[in-house]
């Protein structure tokens, strides 16, 4: 049998030490190098993804592996993002998890980290393709259906309506926006829609703005849906200013220290919940059992619920409504 070339045995061993070096880091035995993984948001201010990181660190805590943290300025800012995704692939993270702004923008740098031998896993708003490992995420659409029937019910099916929305290419409060449209038009026909295609932007302040805009325009409204925390809460300073807080059926997405105040007065009678800490947690959890050769979802849901002033002390409600950064200093 004829033996083969020197270079050809000195290159398979190469090969057999890299596969055998990337099982080690996975594994994570004493002495291995330290898993590291990326934990890219939306933005970094508003609560919900201080309550989205406060869960990813908790999972990097109880498995061992190391998060960085960073996401852009402001949530309309795709070119950041995306800038802030090559930066990771160019530092050869182990792995990326993603809150893509838009469900377009980020498939290129996506499919770009899994070319490099980057997986990814999605959180909270959904990316077109399928270049990633799995997605965890609120079902959106069913939080748009409950906020919908809140609406409707309190209204006992009648009055004049804002749908407000939160902007173009954002996958998750896209699908709110579908289901809320869907089940008033389907259930409450009666139900007339003044406001559907007005978008409150990236901010509270924008939101805000709009709001207020809207607010004048159209003083006799029955009833608004925001489909986020910033345009909620920036709705609910112009219906406070405009005195018509309490006085005109608001339900709203996410929660906030004062956001839940409103709830607690009567300026607000509905909140759709998420679980960003769980959806954080999941997000690491789920990237770190990949990493490791275990089987994963494609699909994990991470639940949604409607807190209302008559619910929100249970436990449940309660555990939800309160923002958990405060986990990433334990």
């Amino acid at each position: 049998m004829r033996s083969l070339p020197s270079t050809t045995l000195l290159i398979a061993f190469g090969a057999a030490l890299a596969l055998a070096a990337c099982a080690e880091r996975a594994s994570g035995p004493p002495g291995a190098e330290t898993v590291t993984i990326a934990v890219i948001p939306k933005g970094t201010t508003h609560e919900f993804w201080k309550s989205i990181h406060a869960g990813a660190d908790r999972a990097a805590r109880e498995l061992g592996v190391e998060i960085y943290w960073k996401g852009p300025q402001k949530e309309d800012d795709r070119a950041q993002q995306i800038t802030v995704v090559e930066d990771f692939i160019s530092r050869g993270v182990d792995g990326i998890v993603l809150a893509p702004l838009d469900d377009r923008a980020l498939m290129r740098p996506v499919r770009d980290a899994v070319r490099e031998g980057i997986p990814v896993v999605i959180i909270d708003s959904a990316l077109q393709g399928g270049d990633f490992t799995s997605y965890v995420a609120t079902d959106n659409y069913q939080g748009g259906v409950l906020a919908a029937r809140r609406l409707g019910g309190l209204l006992g099916g009648q009055g004049r309506i804002f749908l407000i929305r939160y902007q173009e290419g954002s996958a998750s409060t896209v699908q709110r926006e579908a289901g809320f449209y869907d089940t008033v038009t389907a259930e409450f026909p009666a139900i007339e829609l003044l406001v559907k295609d007005q978008y409150a932007g990236a901010t509270t302040e924008t939101a805000y703005q709009l709001a207020e805009n809207l607010i004048s325009r159209f003083p006799d409204v029955d009833g608004v849906f925001t489909p986020n925390e910033s345009s909620t809460f920036g709705t609910l300073r112009a219906l406070q200013e405009s005195r018509l807080a309490g006085r005109v059926v608001f339900v709203g997405f996410d929660s906030s220290p004062k956001l839940v105040q409103g709830l607690r007065d009567g300026e607000i009678q509905g909140l759709v919940l998420q679980d960003p800490d769980k959806m954080g947690y999941l997000g690491v959890k789920t990237m770190v059992a990949h990493l490791r050769g275990e089987p994963v979802e494609k699909v994990i849901d991470t639940g949604v619920v409607l807190a209302t002033r008559e619910n929100m002390d249970t436990p449940e409600i309660k555990a939800l409504l309160t923002p958990g950064p405060t986990a990433i200093d334990d």
